[in-house]
């Protein structure tokens, strides 16, 4: 049986960064994907992909043709029936890139409110790793003890800080070294970008 991941890009800007994570997963894992509702203008908007207004079957193929790959399963975030919302389901884990500061807020508070809450709850229940990109300037001492506790569960908290010792010289190269920083948190293998070495690349 291949190997899965669940992922899910939440309403905060930078959706374009989950979108290259998901396509980095795809190919090598089933990747079964939740979209917030609030995210789909937001992608529209920052990416150009339209998504909006389609029934599961059709988002599901937009984000395939999107990333090159049929290996993406879809699910509406008020679709509790989904297989992600059972711990029977076995997965290598979750990650939500970007993490709205209410993604957090629920999941901290276990309120399991939507298929994205649901399927964390589980990620944690199960002790399978979690890895949240909470999307937010500046946290607030809320955000902050909201992903202290979560951490202190053994949740990773990986939010999109850039960094620039592999030279940037594009958006792209920015966007791939977030992404990467985000699979290597999640022990996934990737060449999105030049690792630091000393004396330079």
């Amino acid at each position: 049986m291949k190997k899965r991941y669940v992922m899910a890009i939440t309403g905060a800007t930078g959706p374009v960064i989950g979108l290259r994570v998901l396509r980095s997963l795809a190919g090598a894992f089933d990747v079964h994907l939740v979209i917030s509702t609030q995210s789909f203008s937001i992608i529209r908007d920052e990416t150009g992909l339209d998504l909006t207004g389609g029934a599961e079957g059709d988002i599901q193929a937009g984000v395939r043709a999107a990333c090159g790959s049929d290996d993406i399963y879809y699910y509406d975030e008020r679709n509790f029936e989904a297989p992600i919302s059972s711990g029977s389901f076995i997965t290598e884990g979750m990650c939500v890139v970007p993490c709205s500061m209410k993604t957090l807020a629920g999941i901290a508070g276990g309120y399991a409110n939507s298929l994205t809450e649901r399927a964390a709850d589980v990620t944690i229940k199960e002790g399978r790793p979690l890895l949240l990109s909470p999307r937010e300037m500046p946290f607030s001492a809320i955000h902050i003890g909201n992903m202290l506790k979560l951490s202190r569960m053994g949740v990773k908290i990986a939010p999109p800080v850039v960094g620039f010792y592999h030279k940037p010289e594009t958006v792209d190269d920015i966007i791939d070294f977030i992404a990467g920083k985000i699979l290597d948190a999640i022990g996934v293998q990737h060449d999105l970008y030049r690792r630091w070495k000393p004396g330079g690349n």
